[in-house]
């Protein structure tokens, strides 16, 4: 989002910082309002109720995290491996888009709208992942299960409790990479 917000744009934003830090439960407008400094009348000069700045930050979220983040990457550049490890990182390792992703994910459980907007931006990133790994592994089935522990593992990391023994959990990070991405061990690996 650029610099320079409109008032929606910002009731926007903090919708998502909201979402993110208590869920959907915790978009309240009056909330919101007093976090942005004006009178909650002003909300209702940019969206109709909360279901419509529900929706705009749905919006807000897929696009960025779907259309903004296939857009860097390719304009970036790279190798298939290099986009691959480029769209998780802008995705799921972010101050910013992963707490508003794992907030969806959980919002998606008790709401089916949700859920197929999710199913939506998650097809989407399937299939980059399956473009990507394509490009060095020939067999679709390979291709699909490297895309799925791929994004499993994207995903799933940020609930795992588990210890490493004496690896930190970046270290079996990068080599779970370089495994589904077929690279070759880091000599300084494990």
């Amino acid at each position: 989002m650029g610099a320079t917000r409109t008032t929606r744009d910002r009731w926007i934003e903090e919708g998502l910082r909201a979402l993110a830090a208590g869920g959907p439960d915790a978009v309240r407008v009056e909330a919101l309002a007093k976090r942005l400094g004006v009178t909650k009348g002003g909300f209702y000069g940019s969206f109709a109720d909360r279901d419509a700045l529900l929706n705009a930050m749905l919006d807000a979220w897929e696009r960025e995290s779907t259309d903004e983040v296939i857009d860097r990457v390719e304009r970036e550049g790279g190798d298939p491996k290099a986009k691959i490890h480029r769209a998780g990182v802008l995705t799921f390792s972010d101050d910013r888009l992963l707490p508003v992703d794992l907030a969806i994910r959980d919002w998606a459980r008790r709401d089916e709208a949700v859920a197929e907007r999710l199913r939506r931006v998650d097809n989407r990133r399937m299939a980059l992942l399956r473009e990507m790994i394509g490009t060095f592994c020939s067999d679709a089935d390979e291709v699909e299960a490297r895309s799925l522990l791929a994004f499993c593992v994207a995903i799933g990391e940020h609930f795992l409790a588990a210890d490493h023994g004496d690896r930190t959990r970046a270290q079996v990070l990068a080599r779970a990479a370089d495994l589904l991405l077929d690279r070759p061990r880091d000599d300084h690996g494990r």
